[in-house]
């Protein structure tokens, strides 16, 4: 016979689920209540472009260290302007430091929020995300969940915060999860970091990515593909 009784939540434990919970909800009212989308717009950095260039010549280390918390921060809380953020990094720091910035800072940000939901909103998040395209995505980890990242990252089927957030819901585990992110994001940071040196010659962020780069990401893509595809393809033969 089945045992119907449950064990009761620990009080701690739902406070902290609480506080989480406040915490991302208030920062996303926090900051399109108080205009962060007309801040962090194209034609805002761009206006601003000296006044950043020269803050972050005077105080480099600290701009990096603000940078990666800004960036890391924005991922957290899958606050809207990510390509804009990663032009700005590049623009400000250079390719390499802007790739390595935006590589640690995404990476961190897609951490925290797979660690959130597996540890304190499983249950809730299994029940919302049981059907339809976040269904599709979990169920693509069974076979082989570093190549499924790895393809998830390169290639952008999905959107970037929904891909942060289901494999908590599978048994991946967290060093597969932040290897196969970090891996996989890299190309797109460098790219972004490279394109944000010429940010004051872009006027819309529509036109970023040419045909050649979406090909060369979609092959790449389906190169890490390739050992799922194989092990598929032996179970029918």
């Amino acid at each position: 016979m089945e045992n119907s009784t449950r064990k009761p939540v620990p009080q701690n434990k739902t406070w902290i689920k609480v506080a989480i919970a406040a915490l991302f909800i208030g920062t996303l009212l926090a900051f399109f209540s108080l205009g962060g989308e007309q801040h962090l717009s194209l034609e805002s950095i761009n206006n601003n472009r000296d006044n950043l260039l020269a803050y972050t010549e005077n105080n480099y280390v600290f701009s990096i260290f603000l940078g990666v918390l800004i960036y890391t921060a924005s991922t957290a809380f899958s606050i809207p302007g990510a390509t804009l953020l990663s032009l700005t990094v590049g623009f400000l720091f250079g390719r390499w430091v802007g790739s390595a910035m935006i590589l640690v800072a995404a990476t961190l940000g897609a951490t925290l929020v797979f660690l959130a939901a597996r540890y304190l909103f499983a249950d809730a998040a299994r029940q919302k995300l049981n059907s339809g395209m976040a269904a599709k995505l979990i169920n693509g980890f069974g076979d082989n969940a570093f190549n499924y990242l790895l393809f998830l990252r390169l290639v952008p089927l999905f959107p970037f915060w929904l891909v942060n957030l289901a494999p908590a819901f599978t048994s991946i585990k967290l060093r597969t999860y932040v290897t196969g992110t970090a891996i996989g994001i890299l190309p797109g940071c460098f790219v972004f970091a490279n394109l944000g040196q010429s940010l004051a010659g872009i006027d819309s962020l529509d036109q970023l990515v040419s045909a050649d780069t979406l090909l060369a990401f979609a092959l790449l893509g389906l190169f890490a593909l390739l050992p799922v595809i194989v092990k598929k393809f032996r179970k029918t033969v």
